[in-house]
């Protein structure tokens, strides 16, 4: 198991030891994935944190007209997870799909219970993943009142550069909030400029 990345990631906020970088690797589970695999479906309990070691995995829910609306992507060294069921530990509502063939880290709701326990400093490790997450929710929140389509895709092409051309093109526009149709004639029209 590599957990270099995940060290890293880590240690960008939290420095430790030796012993607690072991005791941490030790409650990690690793889990490779296909391309289209669904990890949770909508209604199921979020048991893992999932920290994506290599690949693209995604979060959706589906509506009652069947469409679908893309919450978040997550690609190497980013984390990703159902954040309401995970700490309610009731059924929630989110699909995470691997889109591209991941080898993904799990950690456990209970082994994070026990992290916080014996290695306080990761209170504050995912303290910050929280709160980093919902500034970048706000965020997005306030990008879709306020921004045109071609500034928020514009803005998603800034942010994630890495996702524009392995990510289906429907999954961007629906990530956007634009549908497919209008989300090709408006990338058609910026080309043209």
């Amino acid at each position: 198991m590599n957990t270099n990345l995940l060290l890293k990631n880590i240690a960008k906020h939290v420095d430790l030891t030796t012993e607690e970088q072991e005791l941490f690797i030790s409650m990690i589970t690793v889990q490779s994935c296909k391309s289209r695999t669904i990890l949770l479906h909508a209604t199921e309990i979020c048991k893992h944190s999932y920290f994506i070691n290599s690949g693209i995995l995604r979060s959706f829910t589906i509506n009652d007209n069947i469409v679908e609306h893309v919450l978040n992507f997550a690609c190497e060294g980013y984390w990703i997870g159902d954040m309401y069921s995970l700490l309610s530990q009731k059924p929630g509502n989110l699909f995470i799909e691997v889109l591209d063939g991941a080898e993904l880290l799990l950690l456990s709701k209970e082994n994070q219970e026990i992290l916080y326990e014996k290695i306080p400093k990761f209170e504050r490790f995912f303290r910050i993943l929280i709160e980093n997450s919902l500034v970048a929710n706000q965020e997005r929140l306030m990008d879709n009142l306020s921004l045109s389509a071609e500034e928020r895709f514009e803005k998603f092409c800034s942010k994630h550069p890495q996702l524009v051309n392995k990510v289906p093109q429907k999954q961007i526009a629906s990530y956007i909030g634009v549908t497919p149709e209008f989300f090709s004639k408006m990338k058609s029209k910026m080309l043209h400029r």
